[in-house]
């Protein structure tokens, strides 16, 4: 006599909420297919390590947004930067980085890469055409950011790219800070686009996450492997929540946008701030080219004081009541970081000498934190008074 199937496992099951796939071992149906398990890769599965079907539906919706036919995502954005030069790059070669790159590849490249016998060279941040001044015979990749992490100078991606495809030398850039919503690097001749999914993607400050996207099926290979041979799992729980996180981005980015570019303009105006370092504002060197190329302002960007102690930098910090000290950004909370002048005069090509604060602006009430920020700049100006 069959056996009834129980009626709940009968009826059918739709969710539009994404299944998540946890696993270490994959399991297979045969001697055959074990034995061959490294031909599914790239995109199959041969182990938890490079995926459950949870991660490819996020390595899919983020190919989607990038304009990529391949996605490979990380467990963090440092992983991902690492993904996106380590496997490229040997003894001998020459690898150009931005002097505005994030501090972690800037590490990587210095005190990793160096060691292995990889050449580093430095380039000024806000360079276009120019970069042919820096490239050399052996020059096997350039590394962009734009804007730079801190400083925010804007540089000019065609004309880079221009100089790379002309030379056969790759490419990759740091999009973190427009995201796919308003750049998309491959559309501009970018060989391989990453983003930090910590930030908007995941958007809630609750994970950490990297991507590499590509057309490249070559390089898309090799970025598979590579995260197989140097351990860059992204846990299917993390996928889960980038996903989620997917579902409210582009709503999320509009209102950031906007209100960013709304305190920009305020600080912008106010008796204690010198500049302010945003490339969407017409006073910044390169508006031009962001006005020609993007089209989103993002949620980040940084100021720069007029001269006062840090006692008053201090007091402007610890009076906050909206905005959280943190360094990160693309969240839903406020943060706000400090980063000290001896940090760009320890730069090659430094915008300034002067210590930099930077805001990342979340969903809170736009009045609420232009209200925050004039009470700390209220605070730091009687600091100022006082040791006068």
């Amino acid at each position: 006599m069959e056996k009834s199937v129980p009626a709940h496992l009968a009826q059918p099951f739709r969710s539009l909420s994404p299944g998540v796939f946890r696993a270490s071992t994959i399991v297979f149906d045969s001697y055959e297919d074990f034995v061959g398990r490294k031909s599914r890769q790239p995109d199959g599965y041969s182990y938890g390590l490079t995926g459950t079907p949870t991660n490819r539906e996020l390595e899919t919706r983020i190919a989607d947004l990038e304009g990529a036919r391949h996605c490979v995502v990380v467990s963090s954005g440092q992983a991902a930067l690492i993904a996106s030069v380590l496997p490229f790059v040997k003894a001998g070669d020459h690898v150009l980085i931005s002097d505005a790159s994030y501090g972690g590849l800037k590490a990587f490249a210095h005190d990793w890469l160096a060691r292995l016998g990889v050449q580093i060279g430095v380039y000024p941040a806000d360079i276009g055409s120019q970069i042919v001044e820096w490239v050399q015979p052996n020059t096997r990749m350039i590394c962009i950011e734009s804007p730079g992490t801190i400083s925010m100078e804007m540089p000019d991606v065609r004309a880079i790219v221009a100089v790379a495809r002309a030379r056969k030398i790759l490419t990759m850039m740091d999009n973190t800070w427009a995201s796919p919503l308003a750049f998309r690097p491959l559309e501009h001749g970018i060989d391989m686009s990453v983003e930090a999914a910590t930030k908007f993607f995941g958007g809630h400050s609750d994970l950490l996450m990297g991507a590499v996207s590509t057309n490249d099926f070559a390089l898309y290979e090799q970025l598979r492997e590579a995260q197989a041979t140097i351990g860059l799992a992204a846990s299917a729980d993390d996928c889960f929540l980038a996903l989620r996180g997917l579902e409210t981005f582009r709503l999320r980015f509009e209102q950031q946008s906007r209100d960013t570019l709304q305190v920009a303009h305020w600080l912008e105006r106010h008796p204690g701030v010198d500049r302010v370092l945003f490339a969407p504002l017409e006073s910044h060197p390169g508006h031009a080219i962001w006005k020609r190329d993007f089209s989103g302002s993002g949620c980040l960007f940084s100021f720069i004081l007029k001269p006062g102690p840090e006692d008053a930098i201090a007091a402007l910090f610890n009076s906050l009541k909206t905005f959280s000290i943190g360094a990160s950004w693309g969240g839903t909370r406020s943060l706000i970081a400090f980063y000290p002048a001896s940090i760009q005069r320890a730069r090659k090509f430094p915008p300034t000498d002067q210590a930099i604060i930077r805001v990342s602006i979340g969903l809170e009430d736009v009045e609420s934190l232009i209200a925050d920020l004039d009470h700390g700049l209220t605070q730091y100006a009687a600091q100022c008074e006082s040791i006068r």
